[in-house]
């Protein structure tokens, strides 16, 4: 299966690409499902069960309002984030929900099941959707893991929505060797020849406008993670209570231009802010990009923002120089090990995400691919081994402040292979494999089931 660089760069909403974005996709394909198959107009009850790490950590994930609202034919793309908690008030108040316009009598209580202590066998993210008539004959049933980053395949393990190929793929690397490979053969950067290889998918006009709007997302999540808040919104949504950091170091750093406080390292500081603002924009469910996931989704706007902001030479056009090679990196974890945090732990999200800002930051900063590669493979390493374990289900502690640490870690790893020839014992390759195998090693209470870790060691429990 060919992905593609826009598979990896969605928007859609927080707080959790696999437990929010995934969940909405499945529920809303399972309504077509439905009225596809004619039995949507006799339906009278749909039952929806959760297995899994589904079931340990989706209520403070946001699962139960984003299947509601894919049920209810909304998208991760479209859906407006301020009217989903109303929905949800009012799906509860009713007792009914309009599954693609055919209202059914609907209940949490009753017909959504958290079945904590059973897995389905390809994932740790199953989920099973039943629907049945008012004599309560089943007239469907249908089983969707959402398998990280947004990405959902059906029981069988096929993917239920494919970007197509209009023709082969130019470079069809399945490693970072014959990515390194097509590069020195063609002379090509990294992010030429992911240009390339998008061509395949669709016009060159249509990757320039979704990288630019991709782009313009980050930035808007930026602004709004940044703006003052007033005292009911300056807390994170849930029981811990954390406040919204961001608002107040922005306004800190404002008042202390760079020139005149005399720090070299403040743009760190500023790099900490754009990551916490996008983080605490994904927490509070607001619109984001997946990137490559949404747990992790403040790293690589961060470091981008660094970019655009700091380096000179950047322009709209390194821009998605940027984007492409961050992608083209992504791949490579997505199809040889994982971006699931249920899967391989944070590993996969956080780990991924700053490796794929690491090399992208080379790149645009003038790196060769074998500094792009050598990039990427420093963040991954020193990142592998990394838990998934959010307090509270939710993702914030400690999700928020390590999307900070993470890109800030992506700028060393891409300085420090700038500084060398690119020549390094341990290949992206192998640390991905590495990664992969350390994530299968990890015992399930580490990978986003809230069962050990800081969420069982930690007094905001």
């Amino acid at each position: 299966m060919a992905t593609s660089v826009l598979d990896l760069f969605t928007i859609g909403i927080g707080p959790s690409s696999s437990h929010c974005v995934g969940p909405m996709r499945a529920a809303r394909f399972f309504a077509e499902q439905m009225q596809d198959f004619g039995v949507l107009a006799k339906a009278h009850k749909i039952e929806v069960a959760l297995y899994g790490s589904l079931a340990l950590t989706g209520l403070g994930h946001g699962t139960n309002r984003a299947i509601l609202q894919g049920l209810a034919g909304e998208t991760p793309e479209t859906v407006e984030p301020e009217k989903m908690e109303s929905f949800l008030v009012e799906v509860e108040s009713t007792g009914e929900l309009a599954v693609l316009g055919h209202k059914i009598p609907f209940s949490q209580q009753e017909h959504l099941e958290y079945l904590t202590n059973e897995q389905l066998p390809l994932h740790s993210n199953g989920i099973r959707f039943s629907a049945f008539d008012s004599a309560g004959s089943e007239l469907l049933q249908r089983v969707y893991y959402s398998v990280g980053g947004g990405f959902v395949v059906d029981g069988d393990g096929q993917p239920l929505k494919q970007t197509e190929l209009r023709r082969p793929l130019a470079f069809p690397y399945q490693s970072a060797a014959e990515l390194l490979s097509f590069a020195s053969e063609s002379g090509l950067r990294i992010s030429e020849i992911a240009r390339e290889n998008e061509r395949s998918f669709r016009s060159p006009d249509e990757l320039e406008t979704r990288l630019d709007e991709i782009w313009m997302v980050m930035q808007q999540c930026v602004v709004r993670g940044c703006r003052k808040q007033d005292q009911q919104t300056s807390y994170l949504p849930g029981p811990l209570r954390v406040r919204r950091r961001a608002p107040q170091l922005y306004q800190k750093l404002q008042s202390a231009p760079l020139a005149s406080n005399g720090d070299p390292l403040s743009p760190i500081d500023w790099v900490d802010v754009f990551a916490l603002a996008v983080s605490e924009e994904n927490a509070c469910g607001g619109r984001v990009v997946t990137a490559p996931t949404n747990g992790a989704a403040g790293i690589i706007p961060a470091v981008l923002h660094y970019f655009h902001r700091f380096c000179q030479g950047a322009d709209q056009e390194s821009v998605r120089r940027f984007l492409l090679t961050a992608g083209a990196i992504g791949i490579l974890y997505k199809q040889n090990a994982s971006i699931s945090g249920a899967e391989v732990g944070c590993q996969g999200e956080v780990g991924a995400a700053c490796s794929m800002a690491a090399g992208a930051l080379a790149e645009v900063l003038g790196g060769s691919p074998a500094q792009v590669e050598q990039a990427a493979e420093i963040a991954m390493e020193h990142h592998l081994g990394l838990t998934c374990d959010p307090v509270g289900g939710l993702v914030q502690i400690p999700c928020i402040e390590r999307n900070a640490m993470a890109a800030s870690h992506a700028i060393h790893a891409a300085r420090l292979a700038l500084r060398e020839d690119g020549q390094h014992r341990v290949s992206l390759d192998h640390v991905i494999e590495i990664m992969r195998q350390t994530g299968a090693d990890m015992l399930s209470k580490y990978k986003e089931t809230s069962q050990g870790g800081l969420s069982v060691n930690s007094i905001a429990c």
